[in-house]
């Protein structure tokens, strides 16, 4: 079992109040690891570090920031077998999930380290004679990360990569369900080189979620809150960041539309819509949680699907290589279990899998779903995808938009004029023609409209949330006032 520490002003550290909570794995519900329970006071106390390093930091020169992450990133490739094995104990992830979550990782630092000298400003002109006005970007100071369990490498380092790289501090509050996944993910960056209180790690006991959030937000020295999760929560922590005023980059929950036109590559089609509804058994943000399909050619596509999902590999994955593993908790395997069982009850055919042994679930389809059932509307965030059939382009339209959430889709169709008027009117942050819904690249700018958030993560995008501008003038010569 892991062993888990706080990471506050460099140093590794019980809690204060030497409290610990357990993490159980969801295959076989033995403990994984044993984590320090961080309290109030230990909020303060990594808080007041990341304050106390975030004058030296800000004034640390690109050059620095950028070598310490492009080492913190080989480092993590370095540590693939330890993050591997944590992520399999702890959320029950395959291990080709787990290795991917390494190297997107790995990517998200090196993609910070080049964006550390593109933290640029401008000339503006001015009607002022002599004088010179710019705008220009600066640190913000402390920032909060707070990331999930389900990707939680790649979402992890992108609650921090950023930040750092724009020269804030951060104190990173890591997921109740894999406190050794975002605790090793501290221990790169420390020995990578970063100063003392410039990354600290908090993990909580799950019961103590709510105060601990609670006073990230309070803190006077706290500047800005970057959180990934549902959609519940993210209210919440806008609500609380609100009352003080500060700035929040919330990523949120999904509930992905494939939209399949009528000439669409079916082929292409279904195996977009298997790697984006069962890789990672659904539990992605991007998943696709809705396929709709054109009823010309609905029939051929639900047969090529479910023949492909009924032949996808599921196992215990501590066990080997596997397409499926398990879902994250008993909880939510109950729970995506009774989606299933009201929409067949209101009348949706069950095509593929829809069986469930603990925390090991089939992938599974459910055809001909309505408006009137459950998995209509809300996120299962499990591997299911539901088939919404229709009548041409326009009730596609009105059903992929028939949601609370905006984040990704997807269209498939062969004429690129077509797809491209229809992904120019989705109500997502983002579209992919003739791809699956499940894209992300550290470059890009990644978020969500609607319920599904707002902000933006990636590339350049970014650096525009964790910094603030500023506008400056200097004037070199004499100015004329009226009075």
């Amino acid at each position: 079992m892991n062993e888990v520490t706080l990471l506050v002003d460099g140093k590794s550290t019980p809690a204060q109040n030497a409290r610990t909570f357990e993490r159980i794995d969801p295959v076989k519900r033995s403990p994984a690891t044993r984590s320090a329970a961080a309290s109030v006071n230990d909020v303060d106390m990594a808080v007041q570090s990341a304050a106390r390093a975030s004058e030296l930091w800000a004034a640390t020169g690109p050059g620095r920031r950028r070598e310490l992450l492009l080492r913190a990133a080989d480092l993590l490739l370095e540590h693939q077998s330890e993050f591997v094995e944590c992520m399999i104990a702890e959320t029950g992830a395959t291990e080709g999930w787990a290795g991917f979550n390494v190297a997107i990782g790995a990517s998200l630092l090196r993609e910070a380290a080049s964006m550390t000298t593109q933290i640029a400003g401008e000339i503006i002109p001015t009607d002022i004679p002599d004088n010179l006005a710019m705008a220009i970007r600066q640190p913000l100071g402390v920032c909060v990360g707070i990331a999930p369990w389900n990707a939680p490498v790649i979402l992890g380092v992108r609650a921090l990569a950023v930040p750092l790289a724009c020269g804030n501090t951060v104190v990173f509050k890591a997921s109740e369900a894999c406190p050794a996944v975002h605790r090793l993910i501290g221990s790169v960056l420390h020995e990578a080189g970063f100063p003392d209180g410039v990354v600290n790690v908090l993990t909580n006991d799950p019961a103590d979620a709510a105060d601990i959030v609670a006073a990230l937000i309070d803190h006077p020295y706290v500047r800005h809150i970057n959180f990934t999760g549902s959609t519940r929560v993210g209210r919440i922590v806008a609500e609380r960041a609100a009352r003080h005023l500060k700035p929040v980059l919330l990523e949120l929950g999904g509930k992905a539309p494939l939209i399949v036109l009528d000439d669409a590559d079916l082929g292409a089609a279904v195996n977009a819509a298997a790697f984006g509804a069962f890789l990672n058994q659904g539990q992605i943000c991007m998943s696709t949680e809705r396929i709709v399909i054109d009823s010309k050619v609905a029939d051929e596509f639900v047969k090529r699907l479910s023949a492909k999902a009924s032949g996808l590999l599921l196992r215990d994955p501590s066990l080997g290589p596997t397409v499926l593993g398990s879902i994250v908790d008993g909880r939510s395997a109950q729970r995506v279990s009774e989606l299933i069982a009201d929409a067949v009850a209101k009348g949706a055919h069950l095509t593929a899998g829809g069986k469930c042994e603990g925390t090991l679930m089939q992938a599974t389809i459910l055809d001909r779903v309505t408006s009137a059932m459950r998995i209509y509307a809300e996120e299962s965030f499990g591997p299911v995808v539901t088939i919404v059939r229709v009548e041409g382009d326009d009730e596609a339209l009105r059903i992929a938009n028939d949601t609370e959430f905006g984040l990704s889709a997807a269209i498939f169709s062969q004429n690129f004029a077509r797809a491209w008027s229809l992904a120019r009117r989705v109500q997502s942050g983002i579209c992919h023609i003739n791809g699956p819904t499940v894209h992300d690249e550290p470059q890009m700018p990644f978020g969500g409209v609607k319920s599904s958030g707002y902000g933006r993560f990636g590339g350049k995008a970014a650096i525009a949330e964790f910094t603030e501008l500023r506008w400056i003038t200097i004037q070199s010569g004499h100015r004329h006032y009226p009075f």
